[in-house]
């Protein structure tokens, strides 16, 4: 366990001083890099996928996966737009759909703890079956119900005139995962299952209870983040997140999150998400093309698993 926390710290910090550098690098090559306004559209731009990645680096730490979670926004948004273009008092339809984003994740663990099929497999089924759903209840298209000024506000709004709601919404996210993954009992069981669940079974813990519950956090931070989406497009498109799912792990892996488990921090993955955030907006910022900004960030992604792995080789 020490080394596992020894090791997740060390790549940590490796992002840190190259996080520190890149920022150095585009600060001199991109001068609106370092103002406030820019700075904040990076935290904006990360905020949604970043409520995800936080749920996701408890899964992929307790030793599962869930690739459903970019279909899980799309779902989410349609459905609360169904429902609010039905009638449905607004904040009745949020509720709802964070409901419904719990039990999609409930399910996958119900799935993987009663019938032991892997979660790649469970997810993956719900990958297509979640779009095909959004596009069932939309019948295809966007659906834009009066939403009322107050819910748009949810992802598009400002506070203290500057600072992005999501943004905010991110923060308290990280510091709820924070705490739970490093201040309580069920934190610790999460390692301990994604380490050894043979071992943590003998312990006590209830393996099967962890996993089904790190999922379940994981459904609804996904059904928040497409309420979060919907508000700020104004409306339930069941074309939206393509890709997220990949696009949270990539956060989460090159955090210093292990996919065989029992390794990584909420914090990792924060510094993961602005890495990626940086990225982008320096890329857009320098004028590369887009072509080269997702070969960019495949390598990325490659290269913080090949760190991952040799240092597992190495121990």
């Amino acid at each position: 366990m020490l080394l596992n926390k020894l090791r997740s710290y060390m790549t940590r910090a490796v992002m840190e001083a190259v996080l520190l550098v890149l920022c150095i690098f585009l600060a001199l090559r991109a001068p609106n890099f370092l103002t406030m306004g820019n700075l904040l559209s990076i935290l904006r731009s990360i905020s949604m996928q970043g409520v995800i990645a936080f749920g996701m680096t408890m899964v992929i730490i307790c030793g599962e996966i869930d690739l459903s979670v970019g279909s899980a926004v799309a779902f989410s948004g349609c459905l609360l737009a169904l429902m609010v273009d039905s009638g449905v008092y607004v904040p009745l339809a949020i509720v709802i759909t964070l409901v419904a984003g719990f039990f999609i994740g409930t399910f996958t663990g119900f799935v993987r703890t009663k019938y032991q099929v892997p979660t790649f497999i469970t997810s993956l089924a719900l990958l297509t079956g979640l779009r095909g759903a959004a596009r069932l209840i939309t019948k295809g298209f966007p659906l834009s119900p009066d939403f009322p000024d107050w819910y748009t506000f949810i992802g598009s709004g400002y506070v203290l005139n500057n600072i992005p709601f999501p943004a905010i919404v991110l923060i308290l996210t990280f510091v709820a995962a924070h705490f739970l993954m490093n201040y309580t009992s069920f934190g610790r069981s999460v390692y301990a299952v994604g380490g050894n669940a043979d071992a943590a079974r003998l312990c006590g813990i209830n393996v099967s209870m962890v996993r089904i519950v790190v999922l379940a956090i994981t459904g609804t931070l996904a059904a928040l983040a497409g309420i979060m989406l919907a508000a700020r497009i104004e409306s339930g498109n069941p074309t939206v997140a393509q890709g997220w799912e990949l696009d949270v792990i990539s956060a989460v892996i090159i955090g210093g999150t292990s996919l065989a488990g029992g390794v990584g921090t909420v914090r990792g993955t924060l510094i993961g998400l602005i890495f990626i955030g940086v990225i982008i907006n320096g890329m857009t910022l320098l004028n590369v093309p887009t072509d080269v900004q997702y070969v960019v960030r495949g390598l990325l992604i490659l290269i913080a698993v090949l760190i991952n792995r040799m240092e597992r080789i190495r121990d």
